[in-house]
């Protein structure tokens, strides 16, 4: 999706319907600042808002999404288009969301294990030891319980079974015997367990 394009045909249907940008950011309950970023295609309006937006610019969500006025003749055409591009956007999101997690998760483990040797290894008083041990296994339980949050969010789970694919909760995927990504869970469809391999989409 061309996000300059679709900021351009914002601000144009924005003052066809004669709402100052404040206007219509108070109209969504937002900030006048969001709809600026819209307009110059620095971010796009979020699902859950995108049709009460359409209402008030008297448009659709595929014309929305195109940039422009669709004709009748080619609407399925672009609707198809859009739901492609939408498709693409979303997995890419889950696969920053899925490299976010290394980069959270290596650097506290690597300070947990630091931590923990320099608890071990250097002279020091038996509180200051304890405490540093603490504070490294509570480090490195903080960041698996965010790195599983991470996890769950991004994408599915397929099952082995019945290849149904689905998002579990997050103390389903918190509490599986796991490795790596796959995770040993009850799959809600066929009832059975098994390895669930994670995707990206669906």
């Amino acid at each position: 999706m061309d996000q300059i394009k679709i900021g351009k045909f914002i601000a144009s249907c924005r003052k066809e319907q004669g709402f100052t940008q404040s206007a219509l950011a108070e109209k969504l309950g937002i900030s006048d600042r969001a709809v600026s970023k819209w307009e110059t295609g620095k971010s796009m309006p979020d699902s859950g808002i995108m049709l009460e937006l359409c209402d008030f610019l008297k448009i659709n969500v595929n014309e929305l999404l195109s940039g422009e006025r669709i004709m009748v003749e080619s609407y399925d055409k672009r609707t198809e288009e859009n739901l492609l591009a939408m498709k693409r956007e979303i997995e890419e999101k889950n696969r920053q969301l899925l490299r976010t997690e290394y980069f959270i998760v290596l650097p506290a483990v690597l300070a947990g294990i630091v931590l923990v040797f320099v608890a071990s290894f250097i002279a020091m008083p038996a509180w200051l030891r304890v405490a540093i041990l603490v504070l490294a296994l509570v480090m490195i339980f903080a960041v698996a319980f965010i790195a599983v949050g991470i996890e769950q969010k991004a994408g599915y789970y397929v099952c082995q079974n019945c290849d149904h694919r689905y998002v579990p909760t997050y103390w389903q995927t918190n509490l599986a015997w796991h490795a790596g990504r796959t995770r040993y869970m009850k799959c809600p469809k066929c009832g059975k367990r098994s390895w669930h391999t994670k995707i990206i989409s669906i």
